[in-house]
């Protein structure tokens, strides 16, 4: 776990400054400029999956000649959040100590919630169903294999079949390189993510060299409050989630890079985060891009990954969509590897009689027998969990940048993550039919509730409540 000894004013944004931008006289230990870039790779890497490639090119599509202010929104969320959510974990030690600032219990049963949710519950399943999808289904269609057949003797049809093999191959080979985390940096950072780039860059230059069109017309979402719509669409991504898991695998692969000392690692990490979100935003930049010249011909499309197989296709043919098969299966390898670290990890620091390398076995055996056999179903659970735990995270993130405010009164955050969860609870419950009587019709007039940011309003009231509690209990720090 990443530990940080914070003094005076506590975990604030001019202690980031202070870490990236000056350092402590006395760390001298830091990166190379190569490794630096490489951890950031590395990060971006473990960051950009399927989900990450497919909402930027039909916001693109949609919102046309609105494309870059919507784009200022997305970022905001899409890219700001995590990068936040990384500095966050680093400067407080980890997410269970962050966590644990409300309550123990609450720290076990959340962070254990967030590497299940986002892991062998949904995340890493979907990587290897959505690569499959985008991959192997295209070829075997063209092919004019009957997908539908049931294979003789078996009672599985060729589909099941055929994804089930996939996913065999491709968890074991995620597995072989999760199971050396802290050769992390030289496989993703060093060859997977560098070839990502120089293949999203291909299509993004198509676009430049053929344009397909130009933007378009604004769809309704888009033509009143663009950059609203934006944040909206980049708060699906959920990446603020993963941000609080991957410090763990980050600050491995710093130490095996040389640099020992605690803060140096909360430093370095910091700064990867950064080179990540850079890297985020000009590749989110680029498939907006490649989505808006689109939009005419796209409007009937509902996904980014139809609007994307659209424009490879047309520029380059079959082998626009060998490229574009080749992204998607990269992206989802990467984040696959890094969730199998990250859980792991996790896992085997509560659990340590079960090495890590055992654990990497089961939570890959786990999603394979999720991906081919009972997706549907788990998202039906795992999805509204994401939902709830979702706004809590985020608002644990600001509260870590609130030192001074949460240090005079500590009970700001237990009043604002309880405020919160109440909301996005009886949200996460409702998006799956699940009504509280009374309850849930008084949540619906938050502003933003329609939105899934209900929780916005009653976090602020908590943490009011919290100021109000811990001054009338006389229990805050001058």
């Amino acid at each position: 776990m990443l530990r940080a000894e914070v003094r005076k004013s506590g975990e604030s944004l001019i202690l980031i400054s202070y870490f990236v931008l000056s350092g402590d006289k006395n760390m001298k230990q830091k990166l190379s400029k190569q490794n630096l870039l490489l951890v950031g790779f590395t990060l971006f890497s473990m960051f950009f999956g399927a989900g990450n490639l497919i909402f930027p090119p039909f916001l693109g599509a949609q919102a046309g000649v609105m494309t870059w202010k919507a784009m200022s929104g997305f970022l905001l969320s899409a890219v700001g959040l995590p990068v936040l959510g990384v500095a966050a974990v680093a400067l407080s030690g980890g997410i269970s100590k962050l966590a644990g600032r409300v309550h123990p219990a609450f720290a076990f049963l959340f962070t254990l919630l967030i590497y299940l949710s986002i892991g062998p519950c949904l995340a890493i399943p979907r990587t290897s169903s959505t690569s499959f999808e985008m991959t192997v289904f295209p070829v075997l269609e063209q092919m004019g294999v009957s997908l539908n057949s049931t294979v003789s003797g078996t009672g599985f049809t060729v589909q099941t079949m055929a994804q089930f093999g996939y996913s065999v191959v491709f968890f074991t080979a995620a597995m072989a390189v999760a199971f050396r985390p802290e050769k992390l940096t030289d496989r993703l950072g060093k060859i997977l993510c560098p070839t990502l780039l120089v293949l999203i860059s291909v299509i993004f230059i198509g676009c430049l060299v053929w344009p397909m069109g130009h933007y378009g017309d604004p769809g309704s979402v888009y033509k009143s409050g663009p950059a609203v719509a934006g944040f909206l669409e980049g708060y699906q991504t959920m990446d603020t989630i993963a941000a609080l898991n991957f410090g763990i695998i980050i600050a491995i692969n710093i130490r095996a890079k040389g640099v020992e000392q605690e803060g140096a690692i909360v430093r370095e990490t910091i700064k990867a985060g950064i080179i990540a979100g850079i890297l985020l935003a000009l590749i989110y930049a680029a498939l907006a891009h490649i989505g808006a010249p689109a939009g005419a011909a796209a409007r009937g499309m509902d996904n980014g990954a139809r609007i994307l197989t659209y424009v490879a296709g047309n520029l380059f043919g079959n082998a626009g969509m060998m490229i574009l098969g080749l992204i998607f299966l990269i992206a989802c390898f990467n984040t696959c590897v890094g969730l199998l670290s990250c859980c792991s990890q996790y896992f085997n620091s509560i659990i340590p009689v079960i090495g890590y390398r055992v654990w990497v076995f089961l939570f890959a055996l786990i999603s394979l027998i999720i991906s081919s056999a009972g997706l549907n179903k788990i998202l039906a659970v795992s999805v509204p969990v994401l939902n709830a735990i979702y706004p809590i995270a985020i608002v644990l993130i600001v509260l870590a940048f609130l030192g001074p405010l949460t240090k005079r009164w500590p009970a700001m955050y237990p009043a604002a993550i309880l405020f919160t969860g109440a909301v996005s609870v009886v949200y996460a419950l409702e998006q799956s039919k699940f009504v509280i009587p009374f309850l849930t019709q008084a949540t619906t007039f938050l502003p933003g509730y329609g939105a899934g940011l209900g929780w916005i309003v009653p976090a602020f009231a908590g943490m009011a409540a919290g100021i109000i509690y811990s001054s009338v209990m006389g229990d805050q720090e001058e």
